[in-house]
């Protein structure tokens, strides 16, 4: 069956398929069939005699791994594929540092901090530190977070990344170098691990006396989306694999849009010397869409520098030109995008086969009350994520008490919850926990003066802790938790039983895993974005508009898409440009954006924008069409909303329109 299958391949992909041993780049563009390719390697590779629990499969999320893996089961039916190590690296690590993280000397009841967890204890260490905050402006604890992130992603410097990245922080080194160390130093002692621990960890372990051992569990390494990866996942590759092992990495560096998190398409750009003997397969040949949706796609990359070059193509038939339409404002951008939207509804293109892609989360707002209007439902990806929702991180703090008593964030967090506790009172209750150490229920030993109105809700979590202490399931754990959730819910929210209904689907998804140490990770590392993730797919007459940031749509793909604030300013941000590199991958966002469509693309440019800024009074400004359009647009067909083609201008950045005349219009143009 399977020799059936490959003759499905194109030439390209078939050459990637059988590759033989040592180290394969496939450089994939967008739509080229990357993850059919892949699934068919593993295939290949246990239909060849490579036991399939010797095949380690990297992806990005954990959703791709399985859907990888699901496709090479299909394709040759009676292996067992399903013992394949696919995951995220962060899971992967996760899932060796218990096994083996003694050997780097871990506590194997690690819990492990979230990005708002890192964030928040920074603000504490940040508050603790000698540094007067009234004298001169210091970065906030984001800023904080951000720096460090990238100094151990990159592996740079922090002088370097400051002066690169953080310019106005660079008199700050000292202090900032103070707040690290002190991170470093209060993470060991409460045993916890944020997400780039998880990978220096790794690393350290595949140096440690066990490194050979770990490295020995693995014939073949796959990786997925390799322009994604940061310096240190290079290094745990090299690690894993040697200079000339059997690593396979599919990627597209016209795709590395996550330069933000360190990620460096330097990674696959220079694979072949970091790897001698590699060989390169190109895979063009788009299945997705059709020619002219290419074409701009093409052109837009044209001018790209520092890329491997390709051209994608396509044999679908030929289907409508993209439209780029000039709209007057943001409000007849909205027209637009539900106008089309309902024709295409009524042409037979279901609501979820159409998608409204963005640069930036805000960019939707005008659009979704335009949107409610007309009662056309739509669901947002990109936004605030499932689990960073204050009352869900209540409640996985309180089973992160239960896996690590001295998990410090976690105890302060379920302490203030009760009434009339502040933060003096939680601290000094967290630090009798600390001193007592053997397990969560050390709560129900310590002796503390409390007011009376905190006795309701404090004696509900020590019932609450010593009931979950009490059975390994942590489904149950989280109902042994919720009479507490209720006491305190009601005092810190405004709307606390739609908040405890959110409970209930986290009691359903705790109930597929045996234990709360899976459980939790699965939480951290591979968080659901909404309940609705946590029920399941919606029912099959469910209907609804997909809004994405471009970086959340990266692998998606839908029948229409509609790109919109496609200006100056918004694509390329303004904020990126003074990044270095940040102009390039603004232009690769642009190509991720129109790459999703497969039969209808319309990018959309408002001239004028409504803005209130740093407390002025609410003004209007003007845009350009993006400069990644200039010399693109005979690939569009011109349209216009709400303005007149007339008096459109040519593209440039000094184009303008004449406010004295717009006003002057205005006072004589009968409302709609």
């Amino acid at each position: 069956m399977f020799a059936a299958t490959i003759e499905d391949l194109n030439a390209e992909q078939r050459a990637a398929v059988e590759h033989g041993g040592g180290p394969l780049r496939v450089v994939a563009g967008a739509g080229t069939g990357k993850t059919r390719t892949l699934a068919a390697r593993v295939a290949a590779l246990v239909g060849g005699g490579v036991p399939p629990e010797r095949i380690l499969l990297l992806t990005f999320t954990k959703r791709a791994a399985g859907e990888m893996l699901r496709r090479a089961d299909r394709l040759i039916r009676g292996r067992p594929v399903g013992r394949v190590w696919g995951g995220t690296f962060h899971g992967t690590a996760h899932r060796l540092l218990r096994r083996y993280g003694e050997a780097v000397g871990l506590d194997p009841s690690y819990t492990i901090l979230d990005q708002a967890d890192t964030e928040g204890l920074f603000g504490v260490l940040r508050a603790e530190a000698d540094i007067d905050l009234r004298e001169r402006r210091f970065p906030r604890k984001e800023t904080i977070a951000a720096a460090y992130g990238r100094c151990v992603n990159a592996q740079e410097p922090l002088h370097q990344v400051l002066a690169q990245h953080f310019a106005w922080c660079s008199d700050h080194e000292a202090a900032l170098a103070g707040i690290f160390v002190a991170y470093s130093d209060r993470k060991r002692r409460h045993n916890v691990l944020d997400y780039d621990d998880l990978l220096l960890y790794w690393r350290a372990l595949l140096g440690s006396e066990s490194g050979t051992a770990v490295a020995g569990l693995f014939d073949h390494v796959l990786v997925d989306e390799y322009q994604d990866t940061n310096a240190v996942q290079a290094d745990i590759l090299e690690a894993l694999c040697g200079s000339t092992g059997n690593l396979t990495v599919v990627g597209d560096d016209a795709q590395a849009i996550y330069g933000f998190r360190a990620a460096s398409a330097g990674n696959l750009l220079a694979f072949s010397e970091r790897f001698p003997g590699t060989v390169t397969v190109w895979l063009e040949e788009n299945y997705r869409s059709t020619p002219q949706i290419l074409a701009p796609a093409n052109d837009v990359m044209a001018p790209a520098i520092d890329v491997i070059p390709k051209r994608l193509w396509s044999r679908r038939r030929d289907g409508p030109v993209p439209e780029l339409v000039t709209c007057a404002d943001e409000g007849a951008q909205a027209d637009l995008v539900c106008d089309r939207v309902l024709e295409r509804r009524e042409r037979g293109v279901s609501l979820r086969e159409q998608a409204v892609l963005f640069r930036t989360g805000h960019h939707s707002a005008g659009l979704e009350l335009e949107l409610a209007r007309r009662d056309i439902p739509f669901v947002k990806f990109g936004g605030l994520k499932f689990l960073e929702a204050a009352h869900v991180k209540d409640l996985v703090a309180m089973l992160r008490v239960l896996e690590n008593p001295r998990d410090e964030l976690a105890w302060n967090r379920v302490l203030m919850l009760v009434p009339g506790v502040g933060q003096a009172t939680a601290t000094r209750v967290t630090s009798l926990v600390l001193a007592d150490g053997r397990d969560a229920t050390a709560l129900c030993r310590v002796d503390v003066n409390l007011p009376a109105e905190a006795r309701p809700a404090f004696e509900a979590l020590q019932a609450g802790l010593a009931g979950a202490a009490s059975t390994p399931s942590p489904a149950e754990q989280i109902e042994a938790m919720l009479e507490f959730c209720e006491i305190t819910f009601e005092h810190c929210y405004d709307d606390p039983g739609v908040r405890l209904g959110d409970l209930d689907s986290l009691v359903l998804m705790a109930a597929r895993h045996e234990t709360r140490s899976s459980f939790l990770a699965e939480l951290a590392l591979d968080p659901p974005v909404s309940t609705g993730a946590l029920a399941g797919a919606p029912h099959l007459d469910d209907d609804y508009l997909v809004l994405s940031t471009i970086h959340s749509a990266k692998g998606g793909e839908w029948r229409a898409v509609h790109v919109i604030h496609v200006s100056d300013g918004n694509i390329p941000s303004d904020m990126a440009l003074g990044e270095p590199g940040g102009l390039e991958e603004e232009r690769r966002l642009l190509y991720v954006a129109l790459t999703r469509a497969r039969d209808e693309l319309v990018v959309s440019v408002p001239q004028r924008y409504y803005h209130r800024r740093f407390g002025a009074d609410a003004a209007y400004s003007y845009a350009p069409p993006s400069r990644f359009l200039e010399g693109v647009g005979e690939r569009f067909v011109r349209s216009y909303s709400g303005v007149d083609p007339v008096t459109e201008r040519s593209s440039g950045s000094d184009r303008r329109l004449d406010p004295v005349a717009e006003l002057l219009s205005a006072l004589w143009t009968p409302n709609p």
